[in-house]
């Protein structure tokens, strides 16, 4: 192992844990393999999957998918691997991030994944179980030691100040185009995010007009309507960054992006040629207006509904959680135009217009009103409950022209949304991590630094671990969208982890602090609860876990 082997030559050691790698991964395959024969028998009815048999034996599909995420993301590792072992990048940091992950993750399989604080995927619970082999037991027994993560650790801080830590494998693009968003981060952003965070205030504008200046409203809108027209990959390396500054921050692309996805896909060629090109340069922000107040994830029942007024629509309803609301200028709208439903195939999009708002009147088009949701964390662009009593939309707004397409449309936007999503939980797990090391770092007990207690920098290591894990499976969907290929399990599986990852290094880094960290003048106390929500939106971890499952099962 790459800790051990004193007398082995280190490119050995590291040809060693490599093909440890290559004998375990075919091992996890034919266990998950197993595993998912063994719910299907469970939930089959006819040769279809049972929606009734699936929820009555929910946990064990959600265990299901942990697992598979589990084998999904080692089987990116290990790509990964052989990617900067390629370039001549493979060096002793990055063999104990392979390692370790290796050791925790296989071992996970073997005896337990936690799929929250309180709830553990076991393979006993999908009827299946694993002896593992040679290779898996030598990586378990000796992957994640106490002795790898003080190397790996004592790496680090040999590393001091990268805001990543090991090769990430990306091409040279890719990577000047993170370090020129880092460097915006580390001047722009973290200097203000704590004071934007505790004064609960909007993120100044001229940060958005900078953003815009800086290409991220049109990164991936093709640039026959005037944006970059560069890849997914790109935008999850933006989003990362500028979510590791802030959150609030690493979000405005999103709303560019959704509101970019759903007209590239769903929108005529009018409304691309009148919309794109403002959603590129900044000229105008959106907002998406999907979730309402009984709903959730539940989009099939939505409510509010729209009505045709001579060519144009008038809607009425509520709706809820809707992010950036005040100041934007246009809202990708979900409503009900045919009232004999009561499911997905009554709802249409829209492209509804709206005034910006002011602090003193931040709702000023007619016919909507709405008011702020106080919230703990992920404040920089507010939320609010919406309501609207026969608010106008033109005709012509209607996307695609067509009705009934609504659902249909935001589908096909799921899977970039989870990708970003997914690259965020990045950006605040790696911001915990670099404030969580800065304080061990610094802090003195006991006539020593932090750090340099084996548990602390335990926990460091880890971190620091997972987030590779978790960046890779991310870029790796990112891969697969940009090649055309069906990604919504591999999204949804970068989704699911990213934002465990998230939460567990915010929460560890807040131990690191101590009682410092509970109190609000430490970044960490923000970051925590930025993190936080990170496993609740864009699909609720439970509701992630049961997507997953029903596309290995289908």
């Amino acid at each position: 192992m790459a800790h051990d082997g004193a007398d082995m030559p280190n490119s050995a050691r590291l040809s060693n844990l490599i093909a440890l790698a290559d004998a375990a991964l075919p091992e996890i395959g034919v266990v998950l393999a197993g595993a998912t024969a063994n719910l299907r028998a469970r939930v089959d009815a006819k040769g279809k999957v049972s929606g009734a048999a699936l929820e009555e034996h929910q946990f064990s599909a959600h265990a299901l998918s942990w697992v598979a995420t589990y084998v999904e993301a080692l089987k990116q590792m290990r790509g990964w691997a052989g990617r900067i072992e390629a370039e001549g990048r493979f060096g002793e940091m990055e063999a104990l991030i392979l390692q370790i992950a290796f050791g925790e993750y296989l071992a996970q399989i073997a005896g337990g994944i936690p799929m929250s604080q309180g709830e553990t995927a076991r393979l006993s619970d999908l009827g299946s179980g694993w002896t593992p082999g040679d290779a898996a037991r030598t990586l378990i027994a000796s992957g994640n030691t106490p002795e790898a993560r003080a190397a790996l650790v004592a790496l680090m801080r040999d590393n001091h100040g990268r805001a990543t830590f090991g090769a990430t494998g990306l091409d040279d693009e890719l990577e000047m185009i993170r370090d020129q968003f880092r460097r915006f981060a580390e001047e722009r952003v973290v200097p203000n995010a704590h004071g934007w965070h505790l004064r609960d205030e909007l993120i100044p504008m001229e940060i958005i007009t900078e953003l815009a200046e800086l290409g991220v409203f049109g990164l991936t809108i093709p640039e026959e309507f005037g944006g970059l027209g560069l890849s997914k990959a790109s935008m999850v390396v933006v989003s990362e960054e500028l979510s590791r500054g802030y959150i609030g921050v690493g979000s405005l692309g999103t709303r560019s992006e959704i509101a970019a996805e759903l007209i590239l896909c769903g929108g005529t060629p009018e409304q691309k040629a009148q919309w794109l090109p403002k959603l590129a340069s900044g000229e105008i922000l959106p907002t998406a207006v999907f979730t309402e107040p009984n709903t959730g994830s539940d989009l099939g029942s939505l409510r509010t509904r729209a009505v045709k007024a001579g060519e144009d629509w008038e809607v009425t309803g509520n709706k809820t959680w809707i992010t950036h609301a005040a100041r934007t200028h246009v809202m990708t709208l979900l409503a009900r135009t045919d009232p004999a439903t009561t499911d997905y195939r009554g709802l249409s999009m829209f492209l509804a217009e709206k005034t910006p708002g002011s602090a003193e009147a931040p709702f000023p088009t007619p016919g909507m009103s709405g008011g702020e949701i106080e919230v703990l964390g992920y404040r920089g662009m507010k939320e609010y409950e919406l309501g609207f009593d026969g608010f106008k939309v033109k005709g012509e707004n209607l996307l695609g022209g067509v009705e009934g397409q609504g659902f249909k449309q935001l589908m096909q936007t799921f899977e970039s949304a989870r990708i970003q999503t997914a690259a965020r939980a990045i950006g605040v797990a790696q911001s915990a991590l670099e404030v969580g090391m800065n304080y061990a770092e610094d802090r003195k007990q006991f006539g020593k630094a932090l750090i340099e207690f084996p548990r602390v920098a335990g926990k460091l290591a880890m971190m620091a671990v997972e987030i590779m894990v978790a960046r890779q499976l991310t870029y790796h969907s990112a891969w697969q969208k940009d090649h055309d290929k069906r990604c919504d399990l591999e999204a949804g599986m970068a989704k699911l982890l990213s934002a465990r990852v998230a939460w567990a290094a915010a929460d560890n880094a807040l131990q690191i602090h101590g009682g410092n960290g509970f109190a609000l003048e430490y970044q960490i106390s923000r970051i925590l609860c930025d993190a936080r929500i990170l496993n609740i939106f864009e699909g609720a971890a439970e509701i992630q876990a049961q997507v997953i499952a029903r596309r290995l099962l289908d």
